[in-house]
Formats: C-alpha cells, structure tokens, sequence
C-alpha cells in the first residue's frame, strides 16, 4: 500500500515509520471523538475518557479535533492519533484543517497523522499546496477527507499518504448521498494506490464490514459511537415513527418454505414482530392452503387483539409465480400439487384481505434492496442455500423477471448434465450440489444435520472442513456462471447454510477468482445476508404494502 519510493537515510526511515503505521491502522476501527460546542461533552478530558472506552472496546486508532484535544488523548491512551482542526472560512463554511499553523500545532501536540479537507472547495482554499508543506516540513503522514473519486485522485497525486470518505454526503455536489456507500469505497480502492478510509454515514456494525469487504484499509466511525445525543435522538425517533407506523399500516409477512413456514407482523418500517415458525405439510395443495390460511388468521387476530388490525398480508412462496394475479405458476415437487394455484385470490376469499404473493427468494431480494445489504446497489444476487437452492436478482435497480415470471432459477442451473437427479425432474442442477442434502453428502453422512457439519467445520474438524471445502467447489461453479450471465456488483447469500460460516465464503473468496472471466475488473463483493432466517418475511411484508397501496389507488 502507498506510494512506492526510493529514499536513503533519514528520509528512508521516516517512509518505513509511515508506512509501519499505516499498516497497524490496517482492518480495524478508529474512533472519532469529537463534540461540537454546545454538546455537553465538549472538553478535552470527555474526549480523552472517549477514547480510554474506545481504546479497552479494541480501537486501534482516535481521530480528534483540536490541538488541545490531541493532547488530552495522547497522554490517554496508546493509540495513534489522527489530528485535525475545524475551522469557519471566508466564505462562512468549515474547513478541515485549512492552513499550516494548524498542522504544525497538531504534530506539536502528538497527532501522529494530520487529516487535511482535499474537497474541490478547499483545493480553491490551497489544500494541495497545503498537503505537500506539511509532508516537507513537518514529516508526518496525511490523510485527505474527500467526497469524490475526482477528488481523491488529485490528492493522491499532491502526495497523501491515505484518503477517507468523510467529506461524502456533506459537499454542495454529493448532498444526495445520505447512506453509507460500500460502492463509493469500492470504486475509491479501485482508483487508488494508497489506503482508502471509510468514514462518514457508518452508523452500523454490519455496515463498518461492508466497508472493509469492499476494500477499506480501515474504518472510522464518530457519531455512532461518541455522541450520546444524538444516538439517543435516533432510538426516540425510531419509536415514535414506529408507533405511529403501526397504528396507521400494519401487516402480516408469511414466508412458505418446503420444510417450515415462518410468520410475523410487520410495522410499515419492516419492523418484525411477533414471530413464529411451523413445519410445512406436504400433503398437496389443499393442506397447503388450509395451512396458510391458519397461519394468516393466527396472525390476523393477533393485531385485531392489539387493536391495530392488519390491513393486508404477504405471501413468499417457494415456486414461481405471476406477482400480477397472485398464480403459482411453477413450483417442483417439494411442494406436490402448488403449480396452478391462484393463492392469492384463494386466500383473500379466506381472509377477506387484499393478499400479495410472491417468489420466496425474490422477496428475500426485495427485502435485501430496501433494508439489508441491497440498500442503495443497482445490481446484485441474492441466493438462498438450505433445503433447496432460489435466487433473485436486481439488474439496474429493477428485480428480474424474465418474460414469464420464470426467471431467477439459480438453483438450476446444469452443472453435470449427467449428475444427481434433481426435485425439478432434470440432472445436475446446482441444487443437487448447493443443498443441505449436498453438504451432508459431500460429508459422507458423517453428521446428522448441514448445520452440525458448519459447526464441525469452525471448529477445525477435518471431515466436516473438507466436506465444506468440496460444497463451496460446486457451489463456486454455480455463481460463477450467474456472475459471467449479469455482472452484478455483490452477490448475497442467505439461508441456514450461509448464516454464521466464514469458511464458506473464505472459500468462495479463494475460488471465485479463478472460475470468474475479468474478475479483477469485477471487484464482486460477496457476503452474508444481515437479515437473518426472516428476510422472506421483511420481503413479503413489504410486498404486501405495496400490492395495498396500489389497491388503494386504483380505487
């Protein structure tokens, strides 16, 4: 990482000492301790006793504001310090350490790294001047707060050392960006030869992954951490909207799976509640509906009892369906007799609600596009592994259809056309090598159950390793062709086999480059989905709403 330089002598040195601490800022977490002057933290030794929290919870870097503040920190704890000075301009704006008496006041402080705004607007100010007079005269690392890809280029060329995404989401030009962007660090590592930071608009601990999958040297994060006030702020806000949500649009989500059915009441925010989980019968579609509407009424007198009925319900069903008329128009035999059945008209003659119905794994990527590890991507794959093997697809922000309502079967895709027979009737379908089925094969029956070989596989147990080894082969081979087909940007796997197995997609890190065409142009990001056993339930819920919306304007 960095630039690549010939020195000799004190000049050398001053490079390995950079780039030695660059390297122990490397995947980990820096905290910002800052408060603005009305906040009642805003003293040097609150920012100091931040740090000391931040410092025993495993950071291994603080970002702190102000001269007086490094100080504090540095006679604190042991972590190196990122320095930066605030500071309003002519132009009545703030900028990020705008000029040399600044850094040389951090440096004389402790501030080991000094942080200086490379926006297009403090370059008008001289940031990049700035930047090289502060490498030449003080000998210190810099760090450019950027908001554009633009921006951390030209930075890179003045001669910082690392680049973070604070400035993202706060310029005139990116004001439209308000979420956290794994994208944006993606694209900023692909550009760049030095570290990329993530920071800014990480408010989650599953978002700060996110970045480091995409390709963060390391992340920083404020807010979410070190201001009391405003974290307070977002739980009452969070419960006054989820209150009123629920008074006014509640739902039920019903998730239709081959072996269990899960349930739960919904707010209009996604919010779960209430949920519950049954085996499915696989006595035919009559037991199927009657099973349904069991569930559903459950679900329904619940609300009615809390006085906030239901106003609709959603159904994820294994099989393909027509989202238009609620038919199933597809489905194998792990669910016998379904294809055909117009469940949503059906149901809502049962339950005398509007009732939606859609493919269990296109709901689960509906559900991963407005809540989960989706937010805010165009392009992406989601892909449940369990009991059989489903997909869904997002292609330029629009879910896949396909002509008939037929698309998205991953877990057919023929990887041995003269291998395992397959629940669909045809030969080596992914499926009959991604299943929980497949990994107890590939296990030689050694376990009782896919979730005992993961277990066994963490442990180190060289079956159980060797079985998931052999799985992530075939199951690399599957994805590999989706990637070639649609070239999305993050493939999501969900479902028991991919809940809590770092060794699966260690794997598939491993493999996928090898099977993938171009795959260094690609970046792909793979990951876990966030959303746990009851993404279909999220997806079908807010399917749900929207079918009731769409019925309350027709009206």
């Amino acid at each position: 990482m960095g630039r690549v330089l010939e020195l000799s002598g004190l000049e050398a040195g001053a490079r390995l000492t950079t780039r030695s601490l660059l390297q122990s800022l490397a995947g980990g977490l820096i905290v910002s301790c800052q408060a603005p002057d009305i906040d009642p933290f805003r003293d040097p030794v609150s920012m100091a006793r931040f740090a000391q929290a931040a410092e025993r919870g495993g950071a291994i870097g603080i970002r702190v504001d102000s001269a007086a503040d490094v100080t504090a920190v540095r006679q604190a704890v042991r972590l190196p310090v990122i320095g930066i000075q605030k500071r309003t301009q002519a132009d009545g704006k703030v900028l990020i350490t705008p000029s040399f008496e600044d850094a040389r006041a951090l440096v004389a402080a402790g501030a080991q790294i000094v942080a200086v705004e490379c926006t297009v607007r403090a370059q008008r100010f001289g940031a990049l001047n700035l930047v090289r007079r502060i490498q030449a005269e003080l000998r210190v690392p810099v760090m450019a707060d950027i908001a554009t890809v633009e921006e951390a280029i030209a930075a890179e060329e003045a001669g910082v050392d690392l680049v973070a995404s604070t400035m993202r989401g706060y310029t005139d030009d990116t004001a439209q960006c308000r979420i956290f962007e794994p994208a944006f660090i993606a694209a900023l590592v692909a550009r760049l030869r030095i570290p990329v930071l993530a920071e800014g608009r990480v408010d989650t601990p599953q978002q700060a992954a996110e970045a480091l999958r995409a390709g963060a040297h390391s992340v920083i994060v404020g807010t979410a951490i070190t201001r009391p006030e405003i974290i307070t702020a977002r739980f009452v806000s969070a419960l006054s909207k989820g209150k009123k949500a629920l008074a006014e649009v509640t739902v039920v989500g019903i998730d239709l799976g081959g072996t269990n059915t899960k349930a739960a009441i919904l707010t209009p925010e996604g919010v779960l509640q209430s949920q519950s989980v049954v085996a499915t019968p696989a006595k035919g579609r009559n037991a199927l509906l009657a099973h349904l509407v069991e569930v559903a009424r459950l679900k329904l007198n619940e609300t009615r009892g809390a006085g906030v009925p239901a106003k609709a319900v959603g159904i994820a069903t294994a099989g393909w369906v027509n989202p238009r008329s609620g038919q199933v128009i597809y489905a194998t035999e792990n669910l016998p007799e379904w294809t055909g059945t117009q469940l949503a008209q059906e149901l809502e003659d049962a339950l005398q609600v509007p009732v939606a119905v859609e493919n269990d794994v296109n709901s689960l990527a509906i559900a991963e596009h407005r809540f989960g590890a989706g937010r805010g991507v165009d392009d992406f794959v989601c892909m449940t592994l369990g009991t059989g093997v489903g997909g869904g697809c997002y292609c330029g922000g629009h879910l896949l259809r396909g002509a008939h309502c037929l698309a998205n079967a991953i877990g057919h895709i023929a990887i041995d056309r003269t291998g395992e027979r397959c629940s669909c009737g045809l030969r080596g379908c992914l499926e009959s090598y991604a299943s929980a089925a497949a990994l107890l094969r590939c296990a030689k029956d050694n376990y009782s159950s896919a979730e005992e070989v993961i277990q066994a596989a963490r442990g180190g147990e060289g079956v159980a390793r060797s079985a998931l080894r052999e799985y992530s082969e075939y199951l690399a081979i599957g994805i590999a062709s989706i990637v070639n087909l649609l070239d999305p940007e993050l493939f999501i796997l969900a479902g028991g086999i991919a809940q809590e197995n770092e060794v699966l997609l260690a794997h598939l890190d491993e493999l996928l480059p090898r099977l993938i065409m171009a795959s260094k142009i690609r970046r792909l990001r793979i990951c876990a989905s966030r959303l746990g056993n009851y993404g279909a339930v999220y997806g079908a819920g807010a399917v749900a709403r929207d079918n009731l919306r769409s019925v309350v304007e027709a009206r």
